[in-house]
């Protein structure tokens, strides 16, 4: 595994970068959003590790703009603000997952390679179906009636765990807890509004819509009888 570490911080960068070479193939540092997004485009990197407070290009606007030209590899954020509405910012930006300063070394190994652990191996069937709407899994390209549907990074997560549990009912705290890696309930209306949003570009136009809200209960992607 290759991971490149973006962390402004030299002590902390050093640290890193020691700490995680005895484990994985090779360990690259940039130390400003800059440099990082530079990295993240010329090197082939499995995993990276950001920092949300950098110069130049912040974490959190590092990972928006790496998802928007289709860089899809796990992210796993950094950062001493600990507050809820931070850890969704960088969640909704595009980050897989977000650990708060100071952290613990064996934490830190333990999220990298859950991390790894989501990318799926070449021989496991990269293709989701239901009815004549598809995902492929290692290209990150959707399609419902051959029609190409462009979503973002969320969205996709979204769908894609929707897609596995096709014609089962999931509740709110599934998602949180499946698409976001929260593990409480931020009490705020971000599985509403994507839902809407995922809605509008799968089911819009189509005589038979596929997600259905479950009232009460939650929601259900599934083909028509």
């Amino acid at each position: 595994m290759r991971i490149l570490v973006v962390e402004d911080d030299l002590e902390t960068a050093a640290y890193l970068k020691t700490s995680l070479s005895g484990t994985v193939e090779a360990v690259d540092c940039a130390h400003d959003g800059s440099a990082g997004w530079r990295l993240a485009h010329t090197g082939d990197y499995d995993l990276l590790v950001v920092d949300r407070m950098l110069p130049h290009i912040d974490g959190v606007s590092l990972v928006r703009h790496l998802r928007a030209e289709g860089k899809h590899m796990p992210v796993l954020m950094l950062s001493a603000l600990g507050e809820c509405d931070s850890r969704v910012e960088g969640l909704e930006a595009g980050a897989d997952d977000y650990l708060g300063k100071p952290f613990a070394l064996s934490e830190l190994k333990a999220r990298i390679g859950a991390l790894a652990r989501r990318v799926p191996p070449l021989d496991t069937h990269t293709r989701l179906c239901v009815a004549d709407l598809q995902l492929d899994l290692r290209t990150r390209e959707v399609y419902r009636a051959q029609q190409p549907i462009e979503l973002q990074p969320r969205e996709f997560r979204l769908l894609e765990y929707l897609m596995t549990q096709a014609g089962k009912v999931v509740t709110r705290s599934m998602l949180l807890e499946h698409v976001w890696e929260f593990h409480f309930d931020p009490q705020t209306s971000v599985v509403e509004t994507h839902i809407s949003r995922l809605r509008a570009k799968i089911d819009r136009g189509y005589a038979v819509p596929l997600l259905h809200t479950i009232r009460g209960t939650g929601y259900c992607l599934r083909a028509p009888d």
